[in-house]
């Protein structure tokens, strides 16, 4: 099998690989592993925020902008969560989520906080894991990424490309 091949078998495989819903390419992650990320890592989730207050600003933002909003349901508590902003603050995944997407973090809680966030995007019930990654369409305040929004919940077995490789299948 040529290592073409090998590797696209290989990203299929992965719980990662968003389904081929945009043409623009991921950027290239310098961080080889999330050893390399900065330390102490993110704490991205403002425990007091108004949630619905601070989606409806960002959707806001996206309409004008005419970029996708991207809303990460997480907790602090959460090392899955915070190796997804740590990625996502390396200065080449930051350039590319700010040109693609408006980005907004609500606090879960111990998943006991802000649900109706999820409700609103069809998400019933509980959320099976967190990080949960909301992709909108700010003008039919569409889910986009329905049945994938849980695909970071396990970051951690991942890599640093592998998150910029699922934003980048997700961006406008």
């Amino acid at each position: 099998m040529s290592a073409f091949r090998f590797a696209a078998v290989a990203l299929a495989a992965t719980a990662l690989a968003a389904p081929a819903v945009s043409k623009v390419a991921a950027p290239r992650v310098s961080a080889a592993s999330f050893t390399n990320l900065a330390s102490p890592l993110p704490l991205p989730y403002d425990e007091k925020a108004n949630a619905d207050a601070q989606v409806a600003a960002a959707r806001n933002r996206a309409l004008k902008s005419h970029k996708r909003l991207l809303i990460d349901l997480g907790g602090n508590w959460c090392l899955d969560c915070r190796l997804l902003a740590g990625t996502i603050d390396l200065p080449e995944v930051k350039r590319f989520v700010d040109a693609h997407f408006v980005v907004v973090t609500v606090d879960v809680g111990r998943f006991d906080k802000n649900g109706q966030i999820a409700a609103r995007y069809g998400i019933k019930g509980r959320l099976k894991g967190v990080p949960a990654v909301l992709v909108v369409d700010p003008r039919t305040n569409k889910l986009l990424n329905a049945g994938h929004e849980t695909d970071l919940s396990d970051a951690r077995s991942a890599g640093p490309q592998a998150l910029a490789d699922w934003l980048a299948g997700w961006a406008a």
